[in-house]
C-alpha cells in the first residue's frame, strides 16, 4: 500500500512553503514573501506517530483569474487535491477570511476529502488572535487549527489531526528502487513538457514564458521499461541574467537535483543550437560524474535535408568534446517523436538508462563510451 498523501492547499502568500518546509523538516521549497512563488506541486515526506506521510506543497489557488500561469497554478492545486488522502487548507490570520478563502472552501467541500482548516501566523505565545475566531465561518466539520509555520507552534496538533483523518489502512514502507533522471537545460527548452509526455498527464506547468518550472520537482514513472524518477528542474540561466533572488535559490536546487540523479537528460533547443550555457549547463552533470543523454528537442521545427542530423551531431560533438559517451537523440516533447527510444535503446542485456547508472556508479567513463557502443542519433 503507498504512504498516504497530505495537501497543503490555500491562496497565494499564505505561508504554505514555510509550513511544508516545517512539517518535513528541511528547505524543500522555495520560501519568499512574494506570491505564487511556487508554481509546481512540490513532495516531501514526514514521519508522525509512527506513520510515514507524503506532504504536497502547492503553488497558490487564485479561483477567479485570466493570469495563465496563476490558472495553471490552480490546476496543479486541483491534481493535488485529487491525490491527497487529508488536505490541510492553509489561511492567514492577518487577513481574516478572504473572498478567495470561501471560494477554495466550497471548491475543497465538492472534493469528499478530509480538511483540516489550519490558520497561519499566529505568532503569539498563548490564546490566539480573536481574528483566529472568524475562520470557523468556513463551516468544515474539522475546527481550525492555530499555527505559526515560522516558529513550529501548533504543528504537531496538525499532524495529529491529519494522522486521525486518515482512513485506517496500514501502509508498508516501500523502497526506491526507480533510476533518478534529472532533466536539466536552460529555461523554455521543453524540460517539463517532455516529463509530461513520460507520464501522460500534466504533471508540470508548462507554457512559452521562461522560468515557469521554480523548484525541483519529482515525478514517478513506472512502465515496461522499469522504474523511473524524473527530477524537473528550473531552467538554469547565465549566472549575469539571474537577478532575481528567487530564482537564485532555483539554480541552487538544480544543482542538488543533479547531485541526487543516476542519469541526467540534458535538453537542449534545437530551434538555437548548442549555447555557451547549454556547454556549462552540461558541465555541471559532467563534473558531478553523471552519466548524461543529450536530448534535442523542438526537432519538428528545424527545416531539414539529409544533411541536417549529421551537421547537428558535429557541432554538439565540438562543443561538448569533454563528453564524448553522451549519446545524443533528436526528439520533439510536442509531438512525441522518438521519446521511447529513451527508454527502448539498449546496450547488451540492460537499457541505456541502466547501463548509463550502473557505470556511473563505478566512475568508468572509458567504459560507457566503448562497451555501450552508443549510436550519436536515433532515426527508428
Amino acid at each position: 500500500m503507498s504512504k498516504p498523501i497530505i495537501a497543503v492547499v490555500g491562496r497565494p502568500n499564505v505561508g504554505k512553503s514555510t509550513l511544508f518546509n516545517r512539517l518535513i523538516g528541511e528547505r524543500r521549497s522555495i520560501v519568499e514573501d512574494t506570491p505564487g512563488v511556487t508554481r509546481d506541486r512540490i513532495y516531501g515526506e514526514t514521519e508522525w506517530r509512527g506513520r510515514q506521510l507524503v506532504l504536497i506543497d502547492t503553488g497558490g489557488i487564485e479561483p477567479k483569474t485570466d493570469d495563465i500561469i496563476l490558472a495553471q497554478m490552480r490546476n496543479q492545486a486541483q491534481i493535488a487535491i485529487d491525490t491527497a488522502d487529508v488536505i490541510i487548507f492553509l489561511c492567514d490570520v492577518h487577513t481574516g477570511v478572504t473572498a478567495n478563502d470561501h471560494d477554495i472552501a466550497v471548491m475543497l467541500k465538492k472534493c469528499g476529502k478530509p480538511v483540516i482548516p489550519c490558520i497561519n501566523k499566529c505568532d503569539r505565545t498563548g490564546a490566539p488572535p480573536l481574528e483566529f475566531y472568524e475562520f470557523y465561518e468556513l463551516g468544515f466539520d474539522h475546527e481550525p487549527i492555530a499555527v505559526s509555520s515560522v516558529h513550529g507552534s501548533g504543528t504537531g496538533d496538525l499532524l495529529d489531526a491529519c494522522v486521525e483523518a486518515l482512513p485506517e489502512q496500514e501502509y508498508e514502507e516501500q523502497e526506491d528502487d526507480s533510476i533518478h533522471v534529472a532533466v536539466i537545460g536552460k529555461p523554455n527548452a521543453g524540460k517539463s513538457s517532455i516529463i509530461n509526455r513520460f507520464v501522460g498527464a500534466e504533471r508540470m506547468i508548462v507554457s512559452n514564458i521562461a522560468g515557469t518550472t521554480r523548484d525541483s520537482v519529482d515525478t514517478s514513472v513506472e512502465n515496461e521499461h522499469g522504474k523511473f524518477t524524473f527530477i524537473d528542474t528550473t531552467g538554469i540561466r547565465r549566472q549575469s541574467k539571474i537577478n532575481d533572488k528567487i530564482e537564485k535559490y532555483s539554480v541552487l536546487r538544480a544543482h542538488m537535483a543533479v547531485e541526487r540523479a543516476d542519469v541526467c537528460l540534458l535538453m537542449i533547443d534545437a530551434t538555437e543550437g548548442v549555447t555557451e550555457q547549454d556547454e556549462k549547463i552540461a558541465g555541471i552533470a559532467h563534473e558531478s560524474g553523471k552519466g548524461t543523454i543529450i536530448v534535442v528537442n523542438k526537432w519538428d521545427l528545424v527545416e531539414k535535408n539529409n544533411n541536417t542530423v549529421k551537421q547537428y551531431t558535429e557541432k554538439i560533438r565540438t562543443a561538448l568534446a569533454y563528453m564524448p559517451y553522451a549519446p545524443i537523440i533528436f526528439v520533439s516533447a510536442l509531438t512525441g517523436q522518438r521519446l521511447p527510444n529513451i527508454y527502448k535503446f539498449r546496450t547488451g542485456d540492460a537499457t541505456l538508462l541502466d547501463d548509463i547508472k550502473e557505470l556511473c556508479k563505478r566512475e568508468c567513463f572509458d567504459d560507457i563510451h566503448s562497451s555501450a557502443e552508443f549510436m550519436d542519433f536515433f532515426l527508428d
